[in-house]
């Protein structure tokens, strides 16, 4: 162990609990030295066995759910001095941020918090933002996704800290153009048709209802289509009436939800990546960054993406992929889909291109070496 100490990870968000940040805040202690961390998390079922298996300690509060409550501060700081730490990580910076003074107050000299996107929702609400900016102003980094995330941070945030960019990334030895599709399209009768697949949760920010009201369009284009919505969500009862109001049945599936390890099988099922995202509620639904266009491109296919928020930095407009000006408009959509199922040979050189992008850019070495760096005080 360097005599630069170690990090303290305070995080509720923490498997075996799934979830994106839950995804994102392991992948980045996966690549850390695993005798430079100790991790303060909260409980959840099969907890035992998870930590079990990790190389680095994990201490669990006897709660589903971490709170900066005077308890989970004696327990932070009680680690942070047994351990030696002097960098403490935030894997959401609200609301455990706020222990942030009580940490400093204890010796640990450097701390970050992450932020994932619905916080940009918050700093649009008076008392969400006041929080926000109190948490902020007891970080030394508070980080975002997207260039997006950053648009909307800064204005309520800019002055509180410093802020820096850690997007989640992509594992590219799963997400590959040599996964085995041919199972997936077995299962749900895809035979050798061509698969326009969306990955997502049901919801209608991600658009399916969209895809399903452009699918005719399609379809009249490309009789043999097949549409593959993966996940499961509150929209899915509506998105089944929509399939059979539209008389669809025969040639768009829905999976239900597909557990982690088996997504991107999901993906190579498809030829197309589509998920045409729109912001709702004023702004306060908005995509962050759209990880499911960069694991798409990562197992080599071109993407279909919308407007919301950060979507559009995960996709090459034109390169890789096509960004929809208007994803509510099924006549857009239709238009971005069946021009790359028209042009095979495009659509594949748009899947080659994404794959060297997430390669250079998004995988979990790039953003691993970013988050190492990040954990570095700077002497300015």
């Amino acid at each position: 162990m360097s005599d630069r100490g170690r990090t303290l990870v305070v995080t509720n968000d923490f498997p075996p609990r799934q979830g994106g940040i839950q995804t994102f805040v392991a992948a980045l202690l996966e690549r850390r030295p695993p005798d430079s961390l100790v991790v303060l998390a909260s409980r959840s079922p099969g907890w035992e066995a998870y930590d079990a298996r990790l190389p680095y300690r994990v201490v669990r509060q006897r709660t589903a759910v971490l709170l900066p409550t005077p308890a989970t501060a004696r327990a932070a700081t009680a680690l942070a001095a047994e351990h030696g730490c002097d960098t403490a990580f935030f894997g959401a910076a609200a609301p455990l941020g706020l222990l942030a003074p009580t940490l400093r107050d204890a010796g640990v000299r450097h701390l970050v918090g992450a932020t994932h996107g619905h916080e940009t929702g918050w700093v649009a609400l008076p008392g969400a933002r006041r929080l926000m900016r109190r948490i902020a102003s007891g970080l030394d980094v508070l980080t975002y996704i997207s260039e997006y995330t950053r648009s909307r941070l800064e204005p309520a945030l800019g002055g509180c800290t410093r802020l820096a960019q850690l997007s989640p990334g992509v594992d590219v030895d799963r997400f590959t153009p040599a996964v085995d599709g041919t199972a997936v399209r077995r299962r749900h009768g895809l035979g050798e048709s061509p698969v326009v697949v969306c990955v997502s949760r049901l919801v209608p920010r991600k658009g399916q209802d969209v895809l399903v009201a452009a699918w005719p369009q399609v379809l009249a284009r490309h009789p043999g289509a097949r549409l593959l919505l993966v996940g499961g969500g509150p929209d899915e009862a509506r998105l089944h009436r929509a399939v059979a109001d539209r008389r669809l049945g025969d040639s768009v599936v829905l999976t239900g939800p597909v557990t982690p390890d088996r997504l991107p099988e999901h993906y190579a099922a498809g030829d197309v990546f589509a998920m045409p995202c729109r912001t709702r509620r004023g702004g306060l639904d908005v995509e962050g960054l759209g990880m499911v266009y960069l694991e798409a491109a990562a197992v080599g296919l071109p993407v279909v993406a919308g407007t919301s928020g950060g979507a559009p930095e995960a996709v090459r407009d034109g390169e890789t992929g096509t960004v929809v000006p208007d994803p509510r408009s099924p006549d857009a959509v239709a238009a971005a889909v069946t021009a790359l199922l028209d042009d095979p040979a495009r659509a594949r050189a748009m899947g080659t291109a994404g794959r060297a992008w997430v390669e250079r850019r998004w995988s979990w070495t790039t953003i691993a070496a970013q988050f190492a760096g990040l954990l570095e005080p700077r002497d300015d």
